[in-house]
């Protein structure tokens, strides 16, 4: 077959790509030819770039009886117009973000206001995917009415209501009756990493991306009733429909309609096919698609090279050095002309394998080999793909219920090395021991707690930051003893790696002496073990054992917990000591010095922030007598934590959104996108990492007593049965 591609960027590089790799004679041309002769008439036009269906290229082809994989310029506008794209979604209910359509600065300001949420200013035309502004910083007003009157000057804008989540790209194939669908690939549009930075026609995609949902129902659910609505006008849509789709803890929602295949998603999805792309287009030509189903195999990264200054001005005539060909990766050119950067987006290279690791290898080794000068690059494509795989804990390799077996099995036998003078062991947070040895207390208690760092050593032997891990592991445990109204007494410590590093262990140490030295504890001592063959090299473990101490009249719970108590939540600074396993695999291609939107630090410091000592918070608080109970919000989240100190019969009911839950946990909610509300906080803190418990009555005298600000998560409540549980409202 003699097919013609119109455009000469990526995209269409990928297109005659796949053409030929099926046999095919491709030409390819900036535009349609006036006329054509017997030997240069094409038997197919596949259109690349969205100007030329606005301008007409498939009616004229039309006009000459020549098969244009491409819709007619009435139908592109579905892309050259979001303002008519948000009245058709709104005419056919497609789950859509509120908008308004404005040519006025003023007016649109005003709309805005009275509406009263974020939102995202976008032009209503064309923009080679840059005519977006995403209002952010510290004043949100004045960066939103900047945003307003910086795109109105370029033409009609449509504000859309600001939604979270990820974004994806579903394309179809259509022959104006059905839609069949390409594997959905996920762009990168930012041009920092951590999805941070101006926005830009693409940085890189990758596909097929694992999205919690079928293609099959996005087709059904965003293609099928536009393709269904055109046809019965009398105007069938021939071509690629590109639905961005942006998956909201709601369900997806449409962002907007592209009538062309993506770029780069083009580059990254067209490798994938088995069939003959060019036979499938001229089957939607003659609308014969019918039953055919889209076969696709293995994954694909493409990574694009931009030039020095993009997207902004671009430093065009740098000399390319394109490196070595590999038979892993495929180089795709656009903003070149064989031998110098002519264009923003300068290469793409798409990386293929098994899977998506295997193909983001080979792109990146592919990319590591090419040279210009100021090139960009991201490093991190493809880094929200491992989060939006994970639908539990234990996809992360921690399995919560698995522990909680584990500990019921041991429970019997280690009862039974308690005596009379052990009042609390498994379950609470901390082991109570009676002893007399206290003689300031009428009956003094010993209070035990023994626990590890975990997986949060990993991130901190990769950054070789080992100070704050020695802080986690005194704290974690100084805050085990205070649920019980404990102070601690002191500290033993326990080292391990695989081989001793004196600067390592005196780091770890000196960190485990300054949070004592804040909690008035002695380290009075501890084990350092040298274990070969046990820890990889570079890796190591800490452990720890406090005491503390509390008069019995002061234990904690120290009233019975009874339904309407109040539950007040004290802010975590960060996860604390726990779901480092489900962090670090979410983050594992997102550079630890990358700083995410929202963040005032990088994706490493906030990750690697000491586990919190509550006594300083709390302290005058216990001392006061209105604290009923405390429960410290470690692994297993609030759905596990709180139980711990409920009487049977009482349940926990927390209120989801009364508490500022911080930027990281909300990147962790937007990025495991498959990752169920109430998995994610048995996982994590979220932003709370010790809830007291008091009467109503009580509630602005232990506020009062609090050194920082609290806030109301919710209640105790009676249960149905005998049973004590947390319900997540």
């Amino acid at each position: 077959m003699k097919v013609l591609v119109i455009g000469n960027g990526g995209r269409e590089a990928a297109i005659t790509w796949a053409c030929r790799h099926h046999g095919h004679h491709v030409d390819s041309a900036a535009s349609l030819p006036a006329e054509f002769d017997e030997h240069t008439r094409p038997d197919l036009v596949i259109v690349g770039p969205e100007a030329a269906l606005v301008a007409g290229v498939a009616d004229r082809c039309a006009a000459m009886h020549i098969p244009c994989f491409g819709p007619t310029a009435s139908l592109a506008k579905l892309e050259s117009s979001k303002g008519f794209t948000r009245m058709l979604a709104g005419r056919l209910g497609l789950p859509s973000p509120a908008y308004h359509l404005s040519s006025d600065a003023e007016e649109a300001i005003a709309w805005w206001r009275e509406f009263g949420k974020p939102v995202v200013v976008k032009l209503d035309g064309l923009a080679a995917g840059k005519g977006v502004i995403v209002p952010e910083g510290p004043d949100l007003h004045a960066a939103t009415e900047a945003a307003i009157r910086e795109l109105v000057a370029q033409g009609p804008i449509v504000l859309e209501e600001r939604l979270s989540g990820p974004e994806c790209s579903l394309m179809a194939l259509c022959d104006g009756t059905v839609a069949r669908p390409l594997p959905v690939a996920q762009d990168h549009k930012r041009i920092g990493e951590g999805d941070t930075g101006a926005n830009t026609g693409g940085m890189g995609a990758y596909a097929p991306a694992p999205i919690p949902y079928d293609p099959d129902d996005l087709t059904a659910m965003f293609i099928q009733p536009v393709i269904d609505f055109l046809m019965d006008e009398g105007a069938p849509y021939i071509g690629v429909l590109y639905a961005g789709l942006m998956l909201t803890p709601d369900g997806p929602k449409l962002l907007e309609y592209n009538c062309r295949f993506g770029d780069p998603e083009a580059q990254a999805v067209l490798p994938l096919r088995a069939d003959d792309l060019a036979a499938l287009a001229l089957a939607c030509c003659n609308g014969e698609l019918g039953d055919r189903r889209i076969n696709s195999q293995g994954a694909a990264c493409t990574i694009v090279a931009a030039a020095a200054g993009y997207p902004a001005a671009v430093e065009a005539g740098a000399v390319i050095d394109f490196g070595d060909e590999t038979t892993d990766a495929l180089l795709f050119h656009a903003g070149t002309d064989g031998v110098e950067v002519t264009g923003g987006r300068v290469l793409a290279v798409t990386g293929l394998g098994a899977n998506l690791a295997e193909a983001r290898n080979h792109a990146y080794g592919r990319i590591a080999t090419i040279q210009f000068d100021g090139m960009q690059v991201r490093r991190d494509i493809g880094w929200r793909a491992i989060g939006a795989g994970l639908s539990s804990y234990a996809a992360a390799g921690v399995d919560i219920d698995e522990g909680t077996r584990a500990v019921d099995q041991m429970k019997a036998a280690v009862e039974r090395t308690h005596g009379a003078a052990v009042l609390k062991g498994v379950g609470s947070f901390g082991g109570v021991f009676s002893g007399a040895i206290l003689k300031e207390m009428d009956e003094p208690l010993l209070v035990a707690s023994t626990d590890g760092v975990g997986t949060k050593v990993e991130l901190a032997a990769r950054l070789g930051r080992y100070r704050g891990v020695g802080a986690d592991i005194v704290n974690h445990c100084i805050d085990d003893v205070l649920v019980q109204g404990a102070r601690p007494l002191f500290f033993l410590d326990y080292i391990a790696s695989s081989k001793l590093d004196a600067d390592q262990v005196a780091e770890v140490v000196t960190g485990m002496a300054e949070a004592c030295e804040v909690a008035g504890c002695a380290l009075l001592g501890g084990e350092t073990a040298e274990m070969p063959g046990v820890y990889a090299p570079g890796a190591f473990d800490i452990a720890g054992t406090l005491v503390g101490a509390v008069d019995r009249a002061k234990l904690l719970p120290n009233a019975p917990l009874v339904a309407g108590d109040v539950l007040l939540g004290v802010a975590s600074n960060g996860p604390h000591t726990n779901g480092y396993s489900l962090l670090r695999k979410l983050f594992e291609w997102l550079p630890m010095d990358a700083v995410p939107v929202g963040f005032d630090c990088t994706l490493g410091d906030a990750l690697l922030k000491s586990h919190r000592n509550y006594v300083p918070v709390l302290g005058a608080a216990i001392d006061g007598g209105k604290v009923k109970a405390l429960a410290h919000i470690t692994g297993g989240g609030l759905p596990e934590n709180l139980p711990r100190v409920l009487p049977d019969g009482i349940n926990a009911r927390i209120h989801l959104g009364s508490w500022p839950v911080p930027p990281l946990f909300q990147l962790v909610r937007e990025v495991a996108v498959g990752m169920a509300t109430h998995e994610l906080y048995r996982t994590l803190n979220m932003g709370v990492g010790m809830v007291v418990v008091c009467a109503a009555g009580d509630l602005s005298e232990v506020q009062a007593s609090i050194t920082e600000q609290t806030w109301v998560i919710g209640e105790l409540i009676t249960a149905a049965d005998a049973g004590r549980t947390v319900v997540l409202l």
